[in-house]
């Protein structure tokens, strides 16, 4: 693999080109993430001088983009997010739920991202929280974590939520913690058909509202008739919900998350080579039991694919319901740990010197402290929604 090789390689290679081919293409969404991701720790967006106290050596430091689609950038986010959610973990078994949505709907989706990851997230948590609280399956109110992603390993447009759901929850009168089975969450055909439904209706009332647009392949579906009958079509077919087995243990639950929470489309680690107008990267065949491949690409097609993932400004990827939900948490969790009968974690009280300063901050020569001596402005205006960390 090439050293260092990053996506912003790739951008800075054939972003320019790729605006002037594919100009009419590009909304204002995608054309900052390029900017974004192009300028990340350059000259470009200012930066500060370090100075080590112990042995004077100096270190120049450009400043990050921020932005949530940028790979680069997303590394200390994950930690942040990570260690803010230990304290959420409870003692018991999690499992991974996984709904995915059907390529006739994937279209939609795509070109209308708001009003569509709106159903989505809202059909999956409906959905959970409906089955759980059914007496005839868990009867429960439960917590958990929903994640959107849209892309598969190959980069294509594959949008989908994955749940971390704790195995079990309060039941009705909050009086006891009702465990699932050990290995069995909810029945997964259940789960399937009541979301098709609940995505479905909704998608109905949103195109009935006038909320939904329809361009290029799909511009048909502007005729009411051609609608409905997609979405007939949608309801006669199987979606996929996928349940996994549950994981080993809290520690393992959140070296999860932390491969799923903050990444978009691919990470830097599986770039393998530039070589002209190709890029080439590794990805995880599923149909040949996730056997690892190497695929190359021309490079604008590498940067389609990879800016289909965009997000809509200001829309949260990670969402908490139920237990997890941000207003009681807390409540629900110490609720949840007394009937379980474990102790609340304490937080461990940090002696201001008791650690060395993190590696950003200390000195590549003797592991010194890295104080800022001297800082300067990016060389040219910026557009401040190019920092959009929103999760």
């Amino acid at each position: 693999m090439a050293a260092g090789l990053e996506v912003a390689d790739i951008f800075r290679r054939h972003g320019e080109t790729y605006r002037q081919t594919d100009d009419v293409h590009l909304g204002r969404v995608e054309r900052r993430v390029m900017s974004a991701v192009e300028m990340c720790r350059t000259a470009r967006l200012g930066g500060h001088v370090q100075q080590c106290q112990d042995c004077a050596t100096l270190r120049i430091a450009y400043n990050s983009c921020r932005n949530r689609h940028c790979p680069k950038c997303q590394g200390q986010a994950s930690r942040d997010w990570l260690a803010a959610r230990q304290a959420d973990l409870l003692p018991v078994g999690y499992f991974h739920v996984v709904f995915t949505l059907p390529q006739q709907v994937a279209a939609i989706a795509f070109q209308n991202k708001n009003a569509v990851y709106t159903i989505l997230f809202r059909a999956v948590a409906e959905t959970l929280r409906k089955l759980a609280a059914d007496p005839r399956h868990l009867g429960a109110e439960i917590g958990f974590i929903a994640v959107l992603h849209s892309w598969g390993q190959n980069l294509h447009y594959h949008p989908h939520i994955h749940c971390i759901v704790p195995g079990g929850g309060l039941s009705a009168d909050q009086s006891r913690w009702v465990a699932c089975r050990a290995s069995f969450f909810l029945p997964v055909r259940v789960l399937s058909r009541l979301f098709r439904r609940l995505f479905l209706d909704e998608l109905k009332q949103t195109y009935d509202r006038g909320q939904l647009q329809f361009f290029g392949d799909i511009a048909g579906l502007t005729s009411p008739a051609a609608f409905n009958r997609t979405v007939k079509q949608a309801r006669r077919i199987d979606w996929i919900v996928y349940a996994k087995p549950p994981f080993a243990g809290p520690e393992q639950v959140l070296a999860y998350l932390g491969r799923y929470t903050h990444r978009i489309a691919i990470s830097n680690s599986r770039l393998v080579n530039i070589d002209g107008n190709k890029v080439t990267f590794r990805w995880k065949d599923y149909r040949t039991a996730g056997k690892q491949k190497l695929m190359t690409l021309d490079a604008h097609e590498f940067i389609r694919r990879f800016l289909l993932h965009t997000v809509p400004d200001g829309f949260h990827r990670i969402r908490h319901y139920g237990l997890l939900t941000n207003g009681h948490r807390q409540l629900k969790l110490d609720l949840c740990r007394s009937l379980l009968d474990v102790p609340t974690p304490e937080q461990p009280l940090e002696e201001p010197d008791a650690k060395p300063p993190p590696l950003a901050h200390r000195c590549p020569c003797c592991g010194g402290t890295m104080t800022i001596i001297g800082a300067w402005k990016p060389h040219q205006p910026t557009c401040r929604s190019a920092w959009n960390d929103s999760s």
